[in-house]
């Protein structure tokens, strides 16, 4: 049987091993970038490049963004040249941006009213993971669409959990990074605070990693921040991002996710002093300067 086509939209540091993964399994792919020079190595591979996200959907079988933000996600799908416009009747759109659950809404509805068929998959992983097809899909829609979807999912990924509705992916993702930008912050905060104590730092770290703290997350901050090599798998000027939004859906739902305020705090002062490209683990470097 002949392989469904698809559109990948967003060439980032997640989408491109994402799109590589797909385009290696065999898959008709059209990938769309805004900086088209990012899509030329998938077209060296053998995809098509298409100058607009319309283009790029048009008869498409799925179409799938990995994007920035709403913002970003909007630009993609709406208006002349977004994909929505391009996509046929009974595409599978997939959106696995992190992004809120407003914006899935005001997606679904579009697609709806396309005639397509969403899901939200945002994921989890870093830059190699995406490139190994290790991610975990964080599902929220109608269950027989992401059956339909699954054999394009797992070239991508690990695992593929089914949330719920539309906006479920939205919440868990936004969950899971709040408490990984939390986390990674308190450890920056921790690993200054034993090298200004006198404390032996490996001994102090051992203790540390190996005990109730070291959670996987913080195991691999210490390798990022005690390497010194902050080259992004994930961007500081994201995770600031999406603990914004997490703080946002939180008081929709009359939560108050105060903890998040020193995390997002720290990252902003990151991004002020330059090092919003660089990964999120790059926050010790400015607390060290202290």
């Amino acid at each position: 049987m002949n392989k469904p086509s698809i559109a990948f939209l967003g060439l980032g540091i997640m989408g491109t091993g994402m799109a590589h993964r797909l385009l290696g399994a065999g898959f008709p792919l059209t990938v769309y970038n805004r900086n088209a020079d990012k899509a030329k190595a998938l077209g060296a591979a053998g995809a098509k490049i298409a100058a607009t996200p319309r283009v790029a959907a048009a008869g498409a079988d799925f179409v799938i963004t990995m994007v920035a933000d709403d913002v970003a996600a909007r630009a993609v799908w709406l208006g002349e040249s977004g994909a929505l416009a391009g996509a046929k009747a009974g595409a599978i759109l997939v959106e696995c941006s992190t992004v809120t659950p407003e914006w899935i809404a005001e997606l679904a509805a579009a697609a709806q009213k396309k005639g397509c068929l969403l899901l939200e998959a945002p994921v989890t992983g870093t830059k190699p993971h995406a490139a190994a097809g290790e991610l975990t899909f964080l599902v929220g829609g109608d269950a027989k669409v992401l059956e339909q979807a699954r054999p394009v999912l797992a070239v991508m990924s690990k695992a593929i959990l089914h949330l719920g509705p539309h906006g479920s992916g939205a919440h868990i993702k936004l969950l899971n990074n709040f408490l990984c930008g939390v986390q990674a912050v308190s450890f920056a905060e921790a690993l200054v605070f034993i090298e200004k104590s006198g404390l032996n730092r490996m001994q102090a770290l051992d203790f540390i990693l190996n005990g109730n703290p070291g959670s996987p997350l913080v195991k691999t901050m210490a390798t990022r921040m005690l390497g010194g090599d902050f080259t992004p798998n994930f961007s500081m000027k994201w995770m600031a991002k999406d603990l914004a939004y997490s703080v946002a859906a939180g008081k929709k739902l009359s939560v108050d996710l105060a903890t998040v305020a020193t995390a997002q705090a720290a990252l902003e002062k990151g991004i002020a002093a330059g090092l919003g490209e660089k990964d999120f683990s790059a926050v010790v470097e400015l607390l060290r300067k202290k």
